[in-house]
């Protein structure tokens, strides 16, 4: 386990997010979609909508999208579709909420993630929506830059871990 706190990595990760340019981000996109569209998620898949820095994909498919409570708590999903800010300016489904429920139906949940450990690790942002809603089941892939793919990364007990990474370079399985 990493002896640097949760916040020295976030604060690392982000530097590194902040010093890409545009091309470095949209060469991972393309790569990121790429390594998606040659893996099989199952039937219904999570996702995220990619917030400042965070890396960016495309799926050809209708997916789940986190929909955030004003207070922190599970999140609500809701189909893909027609977006509008939420109750923190992110961008989130417009449609029929669905329920923290809907998760346990998808096969595969791709989370935001600032960094993720070899060990499974998923470092967050730290307001613990995500950890909240995760249940057994579904295959739990954090999304990250490829340097954002350590080796260690301290935990806590309420941190779900993840079954695989998925980086620009491919998908590192747990």
């Amino acid at each position: 386990m990493s002896t640097e706190s949760k916040a020295s990595w976030r604060a690392r990760f982000r530097r590194g997010r902040a010093a890409m340019t545009g091309a470095q981000r949209a060469e991972a996109a393309a790569a990121l979609t790429s390594v998606l569209a040659a893996l099989d998620l199952g039937e219904v898949v999570a996702a995220y909508v990619p917030v400042g820095s965070e890396p960016s994909f495309s799926l050809d498919r209708r997916v789940l999208l986190p929909v955030t409570p004003a207070e922190p708590g599970p999140l609500d999903w809701a189909w893909s579709g027609s977006l509008a800010p939420g109750p923190f300016g992110l961008l989130e489904p417009t449609g029929p909420r669905l329920g923290v429920e809907a998760l346990s139906g998808a096969s595969a949940v791709l989370l935001p993630a600032l960094g993720c450990s070899r060990e499974g690790v998923r470092l967050g942002r730290g307001a613990g929506y995500y950890d909240r809603s995760l249940r057994p089941g579904p295959r739990l892939i954090a999304v990250v830059y490829d340097d954002e793919l350590v080796d260690s990364l301290p935990s806590e007990p309420t941190d779900v871990p993840v079954h695989a990474a998925l980086t620009p370079s491919g998908l590192v399985e747990f």
